[in-house]
């Protein structure tokens, strides 16, 4: 099974994934694929973690923003993922983890067969209100630190609260590195999820595209009744070289 792991820059996507080898590695065969924009920084820091083999993880350098390789153009994502798989079958889990991005980035059903969202309480305890494909549809929505609310002035229990009600009964785990029985609740779900993968019980369920979107030079055609562009179409007419904004 293939599982993404996306979310804000800084929630802690590094330290859950480390979390959780840390607690499988001696249950499950695991292998991870690390995605940042020019460097190999996440890869090197599960490697100096000590959590696996440094051999099974195995850094994507994306070059543009971190949706594009895990959603847009999933091609070097899968041949890491193939590679890993190839090079130590058989493998139980490879966990992808997305760069950090917005709240509208998803992972392709192309890529992963289950996906979770990562929100952190540092981060502002009004940002689970802000919705996006993401919070309101991966298969599991984490909030994160748990633990730094009475110090960042958030109502923990709320931001999961409202979380939850965003999500329409869909899994919400809040998770601090240093309580145990949250890690376990995470454990958990990977581990039934996988089971549930295993017996073909799991179906690969796509959060949604990012929505429709225009620029500020594009207000002309929408005056004139012109639809707005997709994100990918805005990178299919972007000039070589640049990123819309």
């Amino acid at each position: 099974m293939r599982l993404g792991v996306a979310g804000p820059v800084g929630t802690g996507k590094s330290s859950l994934i480390a979390t959780l080898c840390r607690r499988l590695a001696d249950r499950i065969s695991l292998a991870v694929v690390t995605n940042d924009i020019y460097t190999d920084e996440d890869a090197r820091f599960l490697r100096a973690a000590g959590v696996l083999d440094p051999e099974r993880i195995r850094p994507v350098e994306t070059g543009a923003c971190p949706h594009t390789a895990i959603r847009d153009d999933v091609t070097a994502n899968l041949l890491a993922a193939e590679d890993l798989e190839a090079d130590f079958a058989p493998l139980d889990l490879v966990v992808i983890e997305s760069g950090g991005d917005n709240l509208t980035a998803t992972f392709s059903p192309a890529l992963v067969d289950a996906q979770l969202f990562v929100l952190d309480v540092a981060g502002g305890g009004d940002v689970v209100r802000k919705g996006g494909p993401g919070i309101a549809r991966a298969d599991l929505l984490v909030v994160n630190k748990t633990d730094l609310g009475p110090y960042v002035g958030v109502d923990v229990e709320r931001m999961v609260r409202e979380g939850r009600e965003a999500r329409a009964g869909r899994p919400v785990v809040a998770l601090s590195k240093h309580d145990e029985a949250s890690v376990q609740e995470l454990v958990d779900w990977v581990l039934g999820t996988l089971a549930s993968y295993r017996a073909g019980g799991h179906v690969a369920v796509d959060p949604g595209p990012m929505a429709p979107h225009f620029h500020a030079d594009e207000e002309h055609e929408h005056a004139h009744g012109d639809e707005p562009h997709t994100h990918a179409e805005q990178h299919a007419h972007a000039p070589a070289g640049t990123h819309p904004a």
